[in-house]
């Protein structure tokens, strides 16, 4: 059976996984990695967590939401030979946020992550102005089970990323899920994903940033599509 390895947003808990584990049911096999809530670790310093999820023998799909994707992108580079396609939600290669904003944002990290996400913000930023309360809540416990200074040193890690030369080293079909509505991510990061990867899959979806967690159903229909023609091919 083909196993998915999911890679968490910037939480690293991996919780907000289950409306897509739900939705894909018994489909595949499938894993949410989880990184330590407690610790400062680089992209390079979590591969070898993600690695360690990697089957032996069997096929694998990584997925990867936001935070993750450079850290797929490292994973795949090295060309894992049972790996079989590689999905990027809402995902970059070089830092979101450049010029002076990403100086502020370096600078008041510490300040804006030293504190409970309030709905408002949660809404706008990641979730949807619609997005239900039975929703917000889970993203602000797995917010706040992670240590400031851990969020704080991941933000940074975000905005001094750049994995394109890693890019152009993978070899296997690539998917990237774009979230219309997205507050966070820009239409650019795409972009440059396709100036560096023109073969790129892409699958636009209605929705905010935490798409897989607010659009369970079309996310999962986008990989089950993406899977049956790599499949094919």
């Amino acid at each position: 059976m083909l196993k998915l390895i999911l890679l968490p947003g910037m939480d690293g808990t991996g919780k907000l996984f289950e409306p897509l584990a739900e939705q894909f049911g018994t489909t595949f096999e499938i894993e949410a990695v989880h990184y330590p809530t407690d610790q400062c670790l680089s992209y390079t310093e979590l591969e070898p967590i993600v690695r360690s999820a990697f089957p032996a023998l069997a096929p694998f799909v990584l997925v990867a939401e936001s935070f993750s994707a450079p850290l797929a992108v490292l994973c795949a580079a090295r060309g894992p030979s049972n790996l079989r396609g590689l999905v990027l939600c809402t995902g970059f290669v070089s830092s979101p946020v450049c010029g002076w904003r990403r100086l502020i944002l370096f600078r008041l990290a510490p300040i804006v992550l030293s504190r409970t996400l309030p709905d408002f913000a949660t809404r706008w930023f990641l979730a949807g102005r619609d997005a239900p309360l039975s929703l917000l809540a889970p993203i602000q416990s797995a917010i706040s089970s992670v240590r400031p200074k851990v969020l704080v040193h991941r933000l940074r890690t975000i905005l001094t990323c750049d994995v394109r030369t890693e890019l152009k080293k993978i070899g296997v079909p690539i998917l990237c899920l774009q979230a219309k509505r997205d507050r966070l991510i820009r239409p650019s990061c795409l972009e440059e994903i396709l100036r560096i990867k023109p073969q790129v899959i892409v699958e636009a979806i209605a929705g905010p940033h935490l798409l897989l967690q607010r659009e369970p159903a079309q996310s999962v229909a986008a990989i089950q599509a993406f899977i049956e023609r790599i499949s094919i091919h």
